[in-house]
């Protein structure tokens, strides 16, 4: 076993916070780990070196539309006086993708992982995200998947199928194999927020939530944990007590 390679990952709660609020936090914890690789490779022998620490955060959100550095602002349909009508903020951010929204009724969740902890991969990265969330729709009788091309995870997602909407949204940065942002996904979310952008600028397919879905509000406690239990089991984590 590679005695550098740390698979313990310290499981952060932030309940309910300010989108900004979050994001610092975030940036915060992925630059310590960042300048600890750099000082790292500063060191002639392994011996000398310090292990990088791996985060899993959860948190809520009130509302607020986030475009990344590769989306187009034209995907925000509401202006400035819009955004104050719906008490939502926006924020231009350094995740790829294109915007979203994130609100109450979702679980968000952000990994700041050293992937040289685990594999240096993104792609398999984020199918491993879009997996664990599979298997958590998966355990309250809701079918998801991978639409070929689109990253996030849809219900209806068969080739063919006439409705494909999509439940979990994901946008990431990476930067000397550290991750941050994440993923949010709807469970009782309120969707007429998802009318006022062009969802990850596709326009021809819906989104959906785990209530409109089962009829029912779902308990957001317990989604979170049994999102927390996939993600460290598909990545094999060792997941430490909060």
């Amino acid at each position: 076993m590679n005695s550098s390679i740390n698979k313990k990952v310290k499981l952060v709660r932030l309940g309910e916070v300010d989108y900004k609020e979050a994001w610092d936090y975030q940036e915060s914890v992925f630059k310590n780990i960042i300048d600890l690789k750099i000082d790292n490779r500063k060191k002639e022998h392994p011996s000398e070196q310090s292990l990088t620490d791996n985060f899993l955060i959860l948190c809520k959100h009130p509302h607020v539309y986030t475009l990344g550095k590769s989306g187009s602002i034209e995907n925000l349909l509401l202006d400035d006086q819009g955004l104050k009508d719906h008490q939502a903020t926006f924020y231009k951010i350094n995740r790829g993708g294109d915007i979203t929204y994130h609100g109450p009724g979702q679980v968000v969740s952000y990994p700041i992982l050293d992937l040289e902890n685990f594999f240096t991969d993104i792609d398999k990265y984020l199918r491993l995200l879009e997996e664990a969330v599979i298997l958590t729709m998966g355990e309250y009788g809701i079918s998801a998947g991978r639409i070929e091309g689109l990253t996030g995870v849809w219900v209806g997602f068969e080739p063919g199928a006439p409705n494909p909407r999509k439940i979990c949204a994901m946008g990431v940065k990476l930067s000397r194999w550290v991750t941050m942002h994440g993923l949010a996904l709807n469970v009782n979310t309120d969707l007429s927020y998802f009318d006022h952008i062009i969802p990850c600028g596709i326009d021809d397919k819906a989104v959906t939530s785990m209530n409109k879905e089962l009829g029912r509000d779902v308990d957001l406690t317990e989604v979170e944990d049994h999102l927390v239990q996939n993600i460290a089991s598909v990545f094999q984590m060792d997941l430490l007590a909060e």
